[in-house]
């Protein structure tokens, strides 16, 4: 098999456990633009059990949240395709109005040259996303049964 993402060569990891990581993609115009990717390879969510599901989504949420909260982008986009490699991994991307794509995908056609912006620190991003992933369980165990 050759898959890129079941052998990573060079990931920037910012986060990981023992199902899933969150790598730093290297993309000047998009900073902060992090994949989480599934460990396994798996090519969709169906293919995951209902816990590893939740699990993935947590993290994904817990990256959006993180990226929100340290980079103060005005939309975050969220993607999972799989088309090119199909392994199982989502796109968390910072988007601003100022960037090179905006209201595009940052797959499609330029608007601009796009405003420079600096993501924050690979400790500082995973710090932040066990803060999010930490008050998502306390959440969940203070709900009533």
């Amino acid at each position: 098999m050759d898959c890129p993402l079941c052998c990573p060569n060079n990931d920037d990891i910012v986060w990981q456990d023992a199902r899933c990581r969150v790598i730093r993609v290297p993309d000047p115009a998009y900073p902060g633009f992090c994949r989480v990717v599934w460990h396994a390879h798996v090519a969709e969510m169906t293919d995951l059990a209902p816990a590893d599901r939740t699990h993935l989504l947590t993290v994904v949420m817990a990256v959006e949240a993180a990226l929100r909260q340290l980079m103060k982008p005005d939309k975050i986009n969220l993607a999972s395709f799989g088309n090119m490699v199909p392994h199982l991994h989502w796109h968390v991307i910072p988007r601003h109005t100022d960037d090179p794509h905006f209201p595009e995908s940052v797959w499609g056609p330029v608007q601009r040259t796009g405003a420079v912006r600096v993501a924050p620190d690979n400790s500082v991003l995973a710090s932040a996303i066990d803060s999010h992933l930490a008050a998502h369980a306390t959440a969940l165990t203070q709900q009533p049964r």
